[in-house]
């Protein structure tokens, strides 16, 4: 007799994957694997990441590179896997806190923010250093403000939680 495979695994506590986000996320989630199933049969596969990469202006993809991202899933990536691998990899992330102490040794007076132009200087000259186009982005994406200041606890709430707060 074949396993039913629509049935929820219970044993071992096993939580369940739409228990980790809340329904706007799920939402969100549910409307990416819909862009990416481009030929609309419940699944993403390798002809589908190709396809998304050529939507997106990147036509040249290796087929190495998108049998290694298909290889990540256990099996065939439908919308349930699609959303725990996400929260794998979600779960990966620095706790804010974490975040914001790195951000608190540039900013010993504890004011909060810190000079965008020094920022700029530390990521692309320590450790592993940004591009110009990437700190573009960066500042593209968190502006500083008309100080010429970086809202570091702003950012940090940003990457832990998505989105700005109120």
């Amino acid at each position: 007799m074949a396993p039913k495979k629509a049935k929820k695994k219970t044993e071992g506590g096993g939580s369940n994957v739409f228990s980790m986000f809340d329904q706007t996320q799920i939402q969100e989630f549910k409307e990416a694997f819909t862009i990416m199933d481009q030929n609309r049969d419940g699944f993403i596969d390798k002809a589908d990441l190709r396809d998304t990469f050529a939507a997106l202006g990147r036509l040249n993809v290796k087929n190495e590179e998108l049998e290694d991202m298909v290889k990540e899933a256990p099996g065939p990536i439908n919308f349930t896997v699609f959303l725990t691998m996400f929260g794998e990899k979600l779960k990966g992330t620095d706790p804010e806190e974490t975040i914001l102490n790195a951000f608190k040794i540039f900013d010993p007076d504890g004011k909060g923010h810190i000079k965008a132009d020094y920022i700029k200087e530390m990521l692309m000259t320590q450790a592993d250093r940004f591009s110009k186009e990437e700190v573009g982005q960066m500042f593209s994406a968190f502006p500083p403000d008309v100080s010429g200041n970086l809202d570091y606890k702003n950012l940090c709430y940003v990457i832990t939680h998505g989105e700005e707060k109120d």
